[in-house]
């Protein structure tokens, strides 16, 4: 009986312990850095808040291309994975700790695809995979994955999110 209950022990703390972690702090465990946070492009602001809510403005990564053509679905996914690092680090420079985001709310993915190409959910998946990792059931939501004909600048990716922050 000891013995289950110093075992029932040790998972609970083990799984509380990871349960814990912060998001800085599961992605130096992933070994990610954020990049740091670039100028808009145009004439618009990174993120907007309203109340509890934060929208972000599109963001995209430093590969270009059109998936299906140019780039391989699994080139696309990377895409969308280094498109979540840049996301996070406007979260974070919007927030100042990434463990105010109390969820994902909503994901618009758009994918820069040739014509014939029809796997964007599985390229988006690599941004969805990523929140996930960082987050848990918060970095979970709800999401559109288009193709599109063109995105600024031939960029592989852009997304959009909408989160929800805890209260202050």
């Amino acid at each position: 009986m000891k013995k289950f209950i110093l075992i029932a022990m040790v998972l609970f703390g083990y799984s509380h312990f990871s349960q814990a972690q912060s998001p800085e702090e599961k992605l130096k465990a992933l070994g990610l850095e954020l990049p740091e946070v670039s100028q808009p492009m145009a004439n618009y602001v990174k993120w907007k808040q309203v109340g509890n809510v934060l929208y972000l403005a599109g963001n995209g990564p430093d590969v270009y291309g059109k998936v299906g053509a140019d780039l391989t679905p699994e080139q696309g996914y990377q895409a969308a994975r280094e498109t979540g690092l840049e996301i996070l680090a406007v979260l974070k420079a919007a927030t100042g700790d990434l463990s105010r985001i109390k969820q994902f709310v909503k994901v618009l993915g758009m994918v820069n695809s040739a014509p014939d190409f029809t796997g964007h959910p599985a390229v988006i998946n690599g941004f969805s995979d990523l929140m996930v990792e960082v987050f848990g059931e918060k970095g979970k939501h709800a999401r559109s994955a288009v193709g599109v004909a063109a995105l600024p600048n031939d960029i592989a990716v852009e997304i959009e999110v909408i989160v929800e922050l805890e209260d202050q």
